[in-house]
């Protein structure tokens, strides 16, 4: 097995492990993709795949919480995330790989920042609530075309936009988090799948090492604090904005 193979392996691992507990998983498989020599486009592309399956077990562990909405209700949020989505994934799938990789260091730092202060930013967000329209279109469709483009902090800043809405249950808020994140990586996934630029070789052995990643993250969150855990994956997070973009250089 090659070191590459290795690497992506120990990614995806971590990335299913660190899902599990606090989220931020793409900052170690985007990276890692990246490194092994997939061009930006295509292994942010490869990505999203890998981490993919993870929406789906969320979303099935919050189903009760999403029937507290109605069908009507349902099908208006998915639809706009669904159409954020696609225009996001379009709108990588025409970046060339220089202009996307000009774009990556301040992405994974705006991720890695919502990461990392996301109880502040959803504390100030609740506190603004009234501001935004509930279940406003315009907000949802701006958040799902940056999850299209770039997966990294998508929940993170699903949580804000929701409290801005005034929601506050936050079982059902993580509910639909998971479900209009399992929306939005299908049509990216099914987008750049017809288009040709997944890897899926090594998406496949990513997807694996999440899944069974994710199965022992259930077990280490019980012997880590997550603060731990949000901590390491910032400080992997910042230290991959700062090596992108000194590439640039």
């Amino acid at each position: 097995m090659s070191l590459d193979y290795i690497i992506l392996i120990l990614a995806g691992f971590g990335a299913g492990v660190v899902n599990t507990i606090a989220g931020g998983g793409t900052f170690l498989t985007f990276p890692a993709l990246v490194w092994a020599g997939v061009p930006p486009v295509a292994a942010n592309a490869t990505s999203t795949v890998a981490v993919f399956p993870g929406y789906l077990g969320g979303t099935l562990g919050y189903i009760a919480e999403l029937k507290t909405l109605s069908r009507r209700q349902l099908i208006r949020l998915t639809a706009i995330t669904l159409a954020g989505g696609l225009v996001g994934s379009l709108l990588l799938l025409v970046s060339s790989n220089e202009a996307f990789s000009l774009i990556v260091p301040f992405l994974l730092l705006f991720a890695t920042t919502a990461f990392l202060f996301g109880a502040q930013l959803k504390a100030w967000a609740e506190h603004a609530a009234g501001a935004f329209r509930p279940e406003g279109a315009v907000g949802l469709f701006l958040v799902s075309l940056y999850g299209g483009y770039f997966n990294g902090g998508l929940g993170i800043v699903l949580l804000a936009l929701f409290a801005l809405w005034g929601w506050r249950d936050i079982h059902l808020m993580n509910g639909i988090k998971c479900g209009l994140s399992f929306a939005l990586s299908a049509i990216s996934v099914v987008t750049f799948a017809v288009a040709g630029i997944v890897v899926w070789p090594m998406a496949m052995v990513m997807m694996v090492a999440a899944i069974i990643g994710g199965y022992a993250g259930a077990h280490v969150a019980k012997a880590i604090p997550a603060w731990v855990v949000r901590a390491i994956v910032a400080a992997i997070g910042y230290g991959m904005s700062v090596i992108f973009l000194l590439r640039l250089f």
